[in-house]
């Protein structure tokens, strides 16, 4: 089979490798019919990140299942399954409490080892080992079709990061909400505040593409300012006092102050990033009594009921991938999303 391997920054590769095989009786093997390049993938990619070795990479993944260990209970051959972007038992405390990313036996992301100290494979490939299938993977009724797809795999990881970063901060009916990221994560944010009723919600962009994909998803406003400026834009837009949520989705210091500086008092944000030198302003939290909440997404535990929204075309995330490429062409995704020429790519065999 073949898989992404990121050998130095910049230098992404489709290499052949291994076919993967049962290793316990509570695996699944999933033949991929759809991944796709994450911004958190940037990381690495531009050195941010450093590697020291030829690595594979990707995290977020759908597709066939094409056999299953002799204890595998919730999924079977020829179902379509959506696969969260770390794996975990179902059965453990963290797990049962919704928590599945600190899953004691997995909870690590793909392209580590699991819990028994066997190593599963990124996912920016043909073929995927999934441990503990049955706290993992979820099927769907039946195959999806095509105009489905995307929004499938979107439910791997961007879509359920938007929808923790709304529920983390408490998203209420009518309230004003501020997303800072524009990226697939921050317009998925963007759906999930106005699925959960937000009455105004302010997409930061500076991008026209991805403006309008924001407003497609329901934004009822638009600021292209950053920094300070783009706050002080939103407390002109909120009268002087500030929004009431604000989601952030990009991970970076500046992206935080941004956050920090556009919320009101007593305000919430919620933070979905992945943290690249950033410092929280607790004296800010404590003099304002606002409130920090989020962390990385738990995303087998909002995925039923995503799926559901999806199968019922109450939500259509999918339209984060505006550009679609086969597998072979891999490299070229990498360089498309780095150079901001793309939302989001998916990749398909």
């Amino acid at each position: 089979m073949r898989a992404t391997i990121l050998h130095a920054p910049f230098d992404v590769r489709l290499e052949d490798v291994a076919d993967p095989v049962l290793l316990r009786p509570t695996d699944a093997i999933v033949r991929v019919t759809a991944s796709c390049v994450c911004g958190s993938d940037l990381w690495p990619y531009r050195g941010i990140n450093e590697i020291d070795k030829p690595t594979r990479i990707g995290h977020e993944f759908v597709g066939i299942v094409q056999e299953v260990g002799a204890e595998v209970r919730t999924v079977r051959p020829g179902q379509f399954v959506i696969a969260p972007f770390r794996y975990s038992c179902g059965e453990c405390a963290h797990c049962r409490y919704g928590v599945q990313t600190s899953c004691v036996k997995g909870g690590q992301g793909w392209g580590g080892r699991d819990g028994d100290g066997e190593w599963t494979p990124a996912c920016q490939g043909e073929v995927v080992r999934v441990p503990y299938a049955d706290g993992t993977l979820v099927a769907t009724p039946e195959v999806p079709g095509e105009e489905q797809l995307a929004s499938m795999l979107a439910l791997s990881d961007v879509m359920a990061t938007g929808w923790h970063c709304a529920v983390s901060a408490g998203v209420q009916e009518g309230e004003t909400v501020v997303v800072v990221g524009d990226g697939a994560v921050g317009l998925s944010a963007v759906l999930s505040a106005v699925r959960l009723g937000a009455g105004r919600v302010v997409a930061m962009s500076r991008h026209e593409s991805r403006q309008a994909v924001a407003r497609e998803f329901g934004a009822t406003d638009v600021v292209a300012e950053r920094g300070d400026e783009g706050a002080e834009r939103v407390k002109e837009m909120t009268d002087g006092v500030g929004a009431d949520r604000v989601l952030e989705c990009v991970g970076t210091g500046g992206s935080m102050d941004q956050a920090f500086a556009s919320v009101r008092p007593g305000g919430t944000v919620g933070f979905v990033g992945v943290p690249h030198d950033v410092e929280v302003p607790i004296g800010t939290m404590f003099r304002h009594n606002v409130r920090l909440a989020g962390g990385v997404a738990p995303v087998r535990h909002y995925l039923e009921q995503l799926r559901d929204d999806v199968l019922a075309g109450e939500i259509d995330p999918g339209r984060v991938f505006d550009v679609t490429m086969p597998l072979a062409e891999v490299a070229e995704a990498y360089a498309a999303m780095d150079e901001r020429r793309a939302i989001k790519v998916m990749l398909r065999p």
